[in-house]
Order: C-alpha cells, then structure tokens, then sequence
C-alpha cells in the first residue's frame, strides 16, 4: 500500500474488494448485526411517534409536556447521547438506541403537524354527523399525514443509518459495520474504509426504497377502504 493508496483509494480497487468482502465469513452476518438494530431503532420510534403524535393532539397537555424533551433530543448532538448511551446500556444496544432517538423527534412534530393540518370544516362536518372517532382518523386524519410522513420517513431513514452506524463505530459494537469502519480506520486500509461505506449506503438505500413502497402501499390500500 502507498502514501497515495492511503489518501484515496482507486474506484477499481473499491469495486475489487466489494466483490471479494461479500465472500468472508461473517459479511452476511456483520451486515444483518448492523440492519437488525438499526431498523429496530427506526421502527420503534415510528410506532411511538405515531402514537405520541395522536395522543398530544388529542390532548394538547400532552404536547406541552413531550414539548421539551423533543426540542432537547433535536438540540444535542448526537455524539453525547451516544457517549451517555454507552454508560447506560450495553453496546449491543446502544444503534437501536441512538438510532430511535435521532429520528423520534423528526417522525412526531411532522405527524403531529399533518393531524393539525386536517380541514376543520370537514372535522366539525363530521362531528355534526356523529362520525365515530375511528373513522374520521381514516378517513380525514390519514390522508392529512400522509405527505408530512412520507417527507419525515424519506430523511428518518438516511439519519438512523447515520446516526446508528456512529453509535457503532464509536461503541466499538462487536460484529457490526461500525466495528468494521473503526478498524479500517486503525489500519489505515482506505479501501475497506470506502468498500464498507458503500456497503452501509447500498443497505440504507435499499431499506429506505422498501419502506417507502409498504407505506405507500399501505397509504393507498387505505384509501380505497
């Protein structure tokens, strides 16, 4: 390896060792460890958020009193919840966690936001009617949230790829694409350093595509209900 190889590793070497890292013992394994935990994090915090979201507009008490934590998780970095993540829980859980707190406060304000942004005419039409509360969620709030959740799902996902790969990397999580990042660093080997980020983008992307179908798709399975 070269001064130069060190600095910036050629394309074509990148691609060779993209092709023979799938081919080690525990790539498969390494990159489910890191997909496993990272999706649990960004899942959980989808769920919550939703369910947050709904009781805080049902009840306006509970926003004021979720206002300061949300504004306090947007406001820290993230390499200080990861450090006060590694005093509290063991480092196999420390991406879920990270992970379900960078992206949490992103997913509640923008649901929170699209129920807000229901027509009233239509809410006081269906109260007037005696529309039950299950259905006006479907029927009026769903289609309300559904671009403000699409547009806080498209930069959720990429964040808790972001944010639990850092948690990794600086936890030192054993078999985890972090721990492959950290040692590629230690080494000074750039072109397992690039080979494992495109690996992390490849995956992030592709769970980001496919998440984004099932909702629409869910979206509109609704609608035709």
């Amino acid at each position: 390896m070269t001064d130069l190889d060190v600095l910036l590793v050629s394309p074509v070497r990148v691609v060779v060792r993209l092709f023979s890292l799938w081919r080690e013992a525990d790539f498969f394994s390494t990159v489910f460890s890191s997909f496993s935990r990272i999706v649990l994090g960004f899942l959980a915090a989808f769920l919550l958020s939703g369910l947050l979201a709904l009781l805080s507009y049902r009840f306006p008490a509970v926003e004021v009193l979720l206002r300061p934590y949300v504004v306090t998780v947007r406001a820290v970095p993230v390499a200080s919840f990861i450090i006060i993540g590694l005093i509290w829980l063991s480092t196999g859980r420390l991406a879920a966690f990270i992970s379900f707190l960078m992206v949490f406060p992103i997913l509640y304000q923008n649901v929170l936001q699209g129920l807000k942004s229901t027509d009233p005419k239509l809410l006081e039409m269906a109260k007037l009617y005696r529309v039950p509360y299950v259905r006006r969620l479907h029927m009026l709030h769903l289609p309300a949230i559904k671009p403000y959740l699409l547009s806080a799902c498209s930069v959720a996902l990429g964040m808790s790829w972001k944010a639990g790969v850092a948690a990794e990397v600086i936890g030192m999580v054993d078999g985890s694409i972090g721990e492959k990042l950290y040692y590629a660093k230690i080494y000074l080997d750039t072109c397992d350093l690039f080979a494992w980020t495109v690996v992390l983008v490849l995956a992030s992307v592709l769970f980001e595509k496919a998440f984004l179908f099932l909702l629409k798709k869910l979206f509109a399975g609704s609608e035709k209900l």
